[in-house]
């Protein structure tokens, strides 16, 4: 699991002496008042087995590291604490056979070395059960936020899909409008155009975040067909510096506002329509139109708006905002570095 990488082995390394500094605790204390009684030969004895007595301990503590996070999964407490008692006491006979021609056999089998091997045995039981329940912890919160990234993940998908049936439907219509006016050059190009914008579309639908620059080429081959369709009496002015056009927002973010213009709004020689893209000093994107407002209201769903709104709070957190006047409708778009 990802989460034993956090202990490697000059980690395990380090917090073996640490615990050795613990568990001979009792021995450390009491160094300096045994010295205090010895002889230079006695006491040079005394340091070495000093010395040789926390190597083993920080050793020992070592290997039930080791062994404790190695089984992290495998054994509940009883079983590990078993394991660790038989570590434990084949560690204090190799102990025992060792230090038996280097010191009393009171010390070797006192009630104070028998306390510190069982209390190694106790410690290292627990911080097995400890990290046992944290990691189980955490792979319960990996699970979790990956299920929560494969929803987020499906939720954008069915956003986006979408916008697809209803961009492809207002093309429809106008790709009816120009057969029935039989001009076969303008028809054969809007085509062409409709192949270029449903391209990108295709390919977008397998990314969360496009850059800024991607949408306004798509803008650009979009733009095209409704010159076509509306014999320019719908223009854009896109005013979006080249070092800006790196920042991120979601894909085909831009479809939606251009269709709603379009469908909410009378456009001829009268009304003639400008679409507005700029930036503004927080590096949003500001999409703005005039509003000619038709007679009759279209009958819609809303579903253009209120998507792009769901798929900025799902993939970027943020809020789109509406600005509208009795003349001019905004919409504005937080942009990810």
């Amino acid at each position: 699991m990802k989460f034993l990488h956090q202990f490697n082995t000059g980690k395990i390394i380090l917090v073996s002496f640490i615990s050795a500094v613990f568990i001979s605790y009792p021995n450390i204390s009491f160094l300096p008042w045994e010295l205090s009684y010895m002889d230079e030969a006695a006491k040079l004895k005394h340091i070495i087995f000093f010395v040789f007595r926390y190597l083993f301990f920080s050793l020992l503590a070592f290997i039930l590291l080791k062994v404790n996070l190695r089984k992290v999964d495998s054994l509940n407490f009883s079983k590990r604490l078993l394991f660790n008692s038989l570590i434990c006491g084949i560690a204090y006979g190799i102990y025992a056979l060792i230090s038996l021609s280097t010191c009393t056999k009171a010390d070797c089998f006192g009630s104070i070395l028998l306390f510190q091997f069982v209390v190694a045995c106790i410690l290292f039981s627990l911080f097995g059960h400890v990290y046992q329940l944290y990691a189980v912890q955490r792979k319960k919160e990996q699970e979790i936020e990956q299920l929560k990234i494969e929803n987020l993940q499906s939720r954008c998908d069915a956003l986006a899909n979408q916008i697809n049936p209803h961009f492809f439907f207002n093309s429809l219509n106008s790709l009816t409008a120009l057969i029935r006016k039989k001009d076969d050059e303008i028809t054969l190009a809007f085509v062409s155009k409709l192949s270029d914008v449903f391209r990108y579309i295709l390919q977008s639908e397998k990314k969360s975040l496009v850059s800024l620059g991607e949408e306004l080429k798509f803008v650009e081959a979009f733009r095209y067909m409704l010159e076509i369709r509306f014999a320019n009496k719908l223009l854009f002015n896109i005013r979006v510096p080249e070092d800006k056009r790196h920042l991120k927002l979601p894909a085909l973010s831009l479809l939606p506002l251009v269709d709603n213009i379009v469908v909410h709004n009378v456009i001829d020689s009268e009304n003639k329509m400008q679409i507005e893209i700029e930036l503004n000093e927080n590096d949003e994107l500001l999409i703005s139109n005039p509003i000619f407002p038709k007679i009759t209201a279209p009958v819609t769903n809303g579903t253009g708006l209120k998507n792009l709104e769901n798929r900025f709070h799902l993939l970027m957190n943020k809020q789109i905002r509406i600005l509208q006047s009795e003349k001019l409708f905004t919409v504005i778009l937080p942009l990810k570095p």
